[in-house]
């Protein structure tokens, strides 16, 4: 059975989801999968939006039709730490109390076992030999095989150096691959030679240039976008 990624298949990532399950299933519509594509969701499934508990059995079901790769977001890492340590940090007060709320739970949290191997199973980054899939991103200043042995693997869910408009202006990096990231809401899709952006803050409906789910389908670099659904958004 394939678990690697492979460039003979199209690959499917998809943006920062939060919650928005309503949202998820409209954009997997839209897209209207074939038998032999491969998804890459690109972490930050949880947290913010309401329904984090049905995005993840909706994500666990999916992997059950579809090869899927699933990225470590901020948002991940934050809730493995909580779940490690007993200490919330800043974990409630970037969105984990809708999270906890979703699971039913008042001061705690209890993961059933599916949703625990889901989030071990979770990964820091994947690859292919053109393509390399995080959610923060990398150090703009460092090589892909220079990030990958300086940095640790955590640090990839929350750089956003690479998004400061001097390197976007030049769009000059030094990786090997094209890059592509979630974590950093922007108004339209960051379409690089060496950088493939696209998360489109769809939990920030309350933003006019937010509040849309991105994916986006490789080689061709095909966008597709789902505006926010969720009835209580």
């Amino acid at each position: 059975m394939q678990t690697s990624l492979s460039e003979e298949h199209r690959i499917i990532a998809i943006g920062d989801i939060h919650g928005c399950i309503n949202t998820l299933r409209a954009l997997i519509e839209k897209i209207n999968p074939r038998p032999d594509d491969q998804f890459v969701f690109l972490g930050d499934f949880i947290d913010r939006g309401e329904n984090s508990k049905e995005v993840v059995d909706y994500l666990i079901e999916l992997s059950q039709q579809f090869l899927c790769h699933f990225i470590l977001g901020n948002h991940e890492l934050m809730l493995i730490e909580y779940l490690k340590t007993g200490e919330p940090g800043p974990w409630l007060l970037n969105g984990g109390r809708a999270t906890m709320d979703s699971y039913g739970e008042q001061g705690g949290i209890n993961l059933p076992p599916e949703h625990m191997k889901f989030f071990a199973g979770c990964m820091s980054h994947t690859a292919t030999r053109n393509w390399f899939f995080t959610h923060g991103g990398l150090d703009p200043e460092l090589s892909i095989e220079e990030n990958l042995a300086f940095h640790d693997p955590e640090e990839l869910g929350w750089q956003r150096e690479h998004m400061r408009e001097a390197y976007l202006s030049t769009g000059s990096y030094p990786w090997e691959k094209t890059l592509v990231c979630g974590h950093t809401p922007t108004a339209e899709p960051i379409m690089l030679d060496r950088l493939i952006a696209i998360d489109t803050g769809c939990v920030y409906t309350r933003n006019p240039l937010l509040g849309k789910l991105t994916a986006l389908i490789l080689p061709e670099r095909t966008i597709i976008q789902q505006k926010n659904i969720e009835t209580t958004a």
